[in-house]
């Protein structure tokens, strides 16, 4: 098993990143929530990562903080749930958000993810409220985490519509969301704009 890895972020391309450790690239994918948090391209990361086994490959997931890797954990032992929409979920909400969502039964803003839709936010409801109790006001995002250095990509707003695509959003659904938003942002910054504006619509 893979538990962390410590070495130089070669490449940023959300949701996607590879990471070099001795020579050797590992590619992980992870949510919104970690690469905005990543330093530029070329310099130094530390991951927490899960390792997903299955017959046709080895995923590897990477997280800045093992809060966040604990979540997704717990989130893929619910019915239904697999990295994927874990990852989404992670990237469209908060931690401490989504504990207070669970916690207040919240399914309306639980839709508001990518790929979940009512059964799914009951489930998530009902399957991880006993979880949490002692999750609450744990490990708080820390100010200033996601105002990391963000690395430069060649076409912001491109990338980031794929990576809304690949998070679960419509091509046309992802375009839409980004609609107006400062094609001068970063890649990262778009994707947590989108996120943002679509929770709140």
């Amino acid at each position: 098993m893979i538990g962390r890895l410590h070495g130089t972020l070669l490449e940023k391309l959300p949701p996607w990143i590879v990471v070099d450790v001795n020579g050797v690239g590992y590619e992980l994918e992870t949510s919104m929530t970690t690469l905005v948090s990543l330093p530029a391209a070329g310099e130094t990361v530390r991951l927490y990562t899960h390792l997903s086994v299955r017959e046709d490959a080895h995923l590897l997931y990477g997280f800045a903080r093992d809060e966040e890797r604990q979540l997704f954990r717990a989130l893929i032992k619910v019915n239904g749930v697999g990295p994927k929409l874990a990852l989404a979920i992670l990237s469209g909400m908060e931690r401490d958000a989504f504990v207070k969502c669970v916690m207040e039964g919240d399914s309306k803003a639980l839709t508001g993810l990518p790929g979940v839709g009512k059964k799914t936010a009951e489930r998530l409801i009902v399957e991880m409220r006993d979880r949490f109790p002692h999750w609450q006001n744990e490990h708080p995002l820390l100010d200033g985490e996601a105002n990391a250095p963000k690395s430069p990509a060649a076409n912001p707003h491109a990338d980031a519509e794929a990576a809304l695509v690949a998070l679960g959003y419509k091509p046309t659904e992802a375009s839409r969301m980004l609609s107006g938003l400062d094609d001068g942002l970063p890649t990262e910054a778009l994707i947590k704009a989108a996120l943002s504006r679509q929770l709140a619509g």
